[in-house]
């Protein structure tokens, strides 16, 4: 696999300066496990807009809360594109929890656009901002290429276990359960329920309790990793139908969940 040259979404961590620091540190009802099916709109005691900035010069967008949306059950984060006729950036969404979590299973349920230059994310992530060493699990969806997942990891700032798998129907085509394992002895990633990637033996680790983010960026500078910026006749969606945590010590606390078939 191609690991990403920059620490993805850690370099939300201009995002997450604005967050206040009490978030980092108060305990959350979520850290027992949630499943988040939006039916009842985005909940505000669970989940962070990220609105007013963007993580830095490789980032060509600025997140904006007008980027994220609830409708008939499905989280869009979009991408909006600047308009032509002022100086404004263009605008994309990311949501993060307020809680921290270390350790279990995290899954999505989700849905992409095609576009190149663009990143459609799950990952989970803390950092300097949160009075932790940067740690990161990702699922990444390149949109030049929506049909395949790549899957990092970072310990104190630094890429390890990359790997990539091919997802047919793509995510462009259909909805599609992506999802990672996180224990202290390793990481095991999945689509659609199936195992399609883990860490090593002897690999590095993260073993810091981080937040669970998904974002829809773009960049103009990232281009060998992301693709080159294609024309954009309007706003672009991704699309999640539902996300859930689950701890480690627990299982099949919704049904279709991966922890299910572990019992």
């Amino acid at each position: 696999m191609r690991q990403s040259p920059l620490p993805i979404l850690a370099l939300a961590v201009a995002c997450a300066a604005q967050v206040p620091a009490a978030l980092a540190a108060e305990p959350h009802p979520d850290a027992k496990g949630f499943y988040e099916d939006f039916l009842q709109g985005l909940d505000k005691d669970r989940w962070y807009v990220s609105d007013g900035w963007s993580n830095g010069d490789w980032q060509d967008c600025e997140w904006s809360g007008r980027a994220v949306q609830v409708r008939g059950g499905i989280l869009s984060l979009f991408h909006i594109p600047a308009p032509a006729d002022h100086d404004a950036p263009a605008l994309c969404g990311e949501v993060q929890t307020k809680a921290f979590m270390q350790y279990g299973t995290f899954e999505a349920r989700i849905r992409t656009p095609r576009q190149s230059g663009m990143n459609a994310s799950v990952f989970t992530y803390a950092g300097p901002v949160h009075g932790s060493p940067h740690d990161e699990i990702d699922i990444e969806i390149l949109t030049r290429d929506p049909g395949t997942m790549t899957m990092n990891t970072y310990v104190a700032g630094k890429p390890h276990n990359g790997d990539k798998v091919s997802a047919d129907p793509s995510f462009e085509d259909d909805f599609r359960i992506v999802g990672f394992r996180w224990a202290p002895e390793g990481i095991t990633w999945y689509l659609d329920g199936q195992e399609v990637h883990r860490t090593d033996p002897d690999s590095t680790l993260p073993n810091h309790p981080q937040k669970l983010y998904m974002s829809f960026w773009s960049t103009a500078t990232l281009t060998d990793w992301m693709g080159r910026p294609a024309p954009q006749d309007g706003p672009l969606e991704y699309q999640v139908d539902w996300v859930a945590y689950t701890p480690l010590d627990a299982s099949c606390l919704f049904e279709g969940s991966v922890t299910c078939e572990a019992d």
